[in-house]
């Protein structure tokens, strides 16, 4: 049969034969939509425009509309075409729930954080909601609130309600969230675990980067002021200076761990460096770095004639704390949105290998970094 006899075929009012063979679909969403739309009691009200009204506008059989809506590849493209004009008059909203019950796909995903309150997250969540939304999933943002077993629960509730999610520093195993993936498709950022697809920010090469720099103005004696412990990227960053100092000819000194998520953890940091008698600090990320910068100047010491400091993110802020921080600049909205589409590729039917995928960090150099006390040269 050639395309304009399956056109015409299309076109044709339904008969007893297309409506018992009407697809899964169309009775999902023709039964959500009604339920959505009529108030209990049975009462009639203003509603939104459904699959009967578009097929009422084009003369079509509700189950062709249906199809040219969620497979377009099965049906005529002139037909196509008259319905998405026709759904576009009648400000039709397709049914997710109704979709969802057929397909098995809810449209949506999560994004998971450990604390929403932490500026390093602003970038991520910017990426991932705009990949998200050109992807055309809705994005469900999930406040772990730093906690290991409520992100275990919380990812086994999700399961049934969306079709993958983005970890964003995860506190779980390896084990477990390689035990994960098959059943429910995630991408981790900042972590590399076998199996399972991820996006990595090559933070520690910055740290190397930025060990160079401090040796270059004089400085023998670095401290790293650490993260919580068990932290991937954490140890990740610790190792990565650890390396360049000795190549370098530097002592490098390990202080911690400190909270990072809040700026009075910074107060420890900065003291923990003084008593060490280092002539330089890099810290786990700008949060506590910042709050390294307000403790020195509480005690009068001067920055960075007294002591240089370098943070890492370059999150909303470092530029204009005072002195303004020299850090570790890490690409976090080209990680989300990079994040998203890994997820999505691994939704297909034939979802790639899983990979991860390296992202440049970059040093920028501003005014908490200078040269080394004369004393200690």
């Amino acid at each position: 049969m050639d395309e304009d006899a399956r056109a015409t075929d299309e076109d044709r009012p339904p008969t007893a034969e297309a409506d018992a063979t009407a697809t899964d679909t169309t009775a999902a969403e023709a039964a959500a939509e009604k339920a959505a739309t009529t108030p209990r009691g049975g009462e009639s009200r203003a509603r939104p425009a459904r699959l009967a009204d578009i097929a009422a506008r084009t003369g079509l059989a509700t189950s062709t509309v249906s199809r040219a809506l969620t497979r377009p590849g099965r049906v005529h493209a002139a037909t196509r075409a008259r319905v998405e004009q026709a759904a576009r008059e009648l400000d039709y909203v397709p049914n997710r729930a109704a979709r969802a019950l057929n397909s098995g796909r809810t449209g949506s995903i999560a994004v998971l954080v450990s604390d929403v309150t932490n500026p390093f997250y602003f970038g991520i969540l910017r990426g991932t909601a705009r990949q998200s939304r050109a992807a055309g999933l809705l994005q469900l943002l999930v406040d772990l609130e730093e906690s290991g077993e409520l992100e275990d629960a919380l990812l086994g509730r999700l399961r049934h309600s969306v079709d993958g999610a983005v970890l964003a520093a995860s506190r779980l195993p390896d084990r477990a969230l390689a035990a994960l993936d098959p059943a429910m498709p995630v991408v981790v950022l900042n972590r590399r675990i076998p199996g399972v697809p991820s996006v990595v920010i090559d933070t520690p090469g910055g740290v190397g980067h930025a060990v160079e720099h401090l040796v270059s103005l004089g400085h023998r004696s670095i401290a790293y002021a650490a993260g919580r412990q068990g932290v991937w990227s954490n140890e990740q960053r610790w190792r990565a200076l650890a390396r360049a100092a000795a190549r370098l000819g530097a002592r490098a000194v390990r202080l911690g761990p400190f909270p990072t998520t809040r700026w009075p953890a910074g107060a420890a940091a900065a003291d923990a460096a003084l008593n060490a008698r280092v002539t330089a600090c890099i810290a786990f990320n700008d949060v506590l770095a910042i709050g390294m910068l307000r403790r020195l100047s509480e005690r009068g010491v001067d920055v960075p004639g007294e002591l240089s400091v370098v943070g890492c993110d370059d999150i909303f802020g470092a530029d204009f704390c005072s002195p303004p921080l020299t850090t570790i600049a890490a690409p976090l909205e080209d990680a989300g949105r990079l994040g998203v589409s890994m997820l999505v590729a691994r939704l297909r039917p034939d979802p790639p290998a899983a990979r991860a995928a390296v992202l440049p960090a970059q040093l920028v150099i501003r005014s908490s970094t200078g040269p080394a006390p004369r004393a200690a040269g």
